[in-house]
């Protein structure tokens, strides 16, 4: 009754941060908090004294780059308060979103199908939340990303990016070479 369990704290914390996409984004638009890190305690038997938690916000809307901010700290504030609890906060915004030109994507999306052999091989656009540095690029310049598709179910290589056992079929840098190649070619040619 003496002390604040900066664990309990920790956990209202993540569970409040859920509401932000559920209550104060707009259902239209696609947004993520996610906290990927919580660290606390020293032993099992101990009331953690300090809890540090490190996360990502994701988001296709440039308009909620400094909400996100503002709102994940009042969030955090009254929690704190709430419990007797102190904190420190930081928010860097680390990427903005990442969206491809429309020419440009056209223009890979057609070298992509004159090189895989079946249609079902190239996957029409989608959006992604990752987060990478090139949204920097095509902030400035008309370009677009792209997946190239490197999974081998029969060499045991179909894990995801972000899995401990993720590795490339390295047959695939072929067709990215070819890729790249190919889009410049038909970007030259275009004028």
């Amino acid at each position: 009754h003496q002390t604040v369990d900066s664990i309990v704290v920790a956990a209202q914390i993540v569970n409040a941060l859920q509401t932000i996409v559920a209550r104060n984004i707009n259902p239209i638009d696609s947004a993520v908090v996610t906290i990927g890190q919580l660290k606390a305690g020293r032993a099992f038997n101990v009331i953690a004294d300090t809890a540090r938690m490190s996360g990502t916000v994701r988001y296709f809307n440039l308009a909620y780059q400094d909400y996100f901010g503002k709102r994940i700290e009042q969030i955090i504030s009254g929690i704190c308060a709430s419990y007797g609890a102190k904190y420190e906060f930081n928010y860097t915004p680390l990427y903005p979103p990442l969206i491809n030109d429309p020419k440009v994507a056209d223009l890979v999306k057609s070298v992509a199908e004159s090189i895989v052999e079946t249609p079902a091989g190239v996957v029409p656009e989608c959006q992604t939340m990752g987060g990478e540095d090139m949204s920097f690029f095509l902030r400035e310049i008309p370009g677009c990303y792209f997946f190239l598709g490197s999974a081998n179910a029969e060499k045991n290589l179909a894990y995801p990016h972000h899995h401990p056992r993720f590795d490339f079929d390295e047959t695939a840098l072929g067709i990215g070479v070819e890729m790249f190649v190919r889009c410049v070619e038909k970007f030259c040619s275009l004028g």
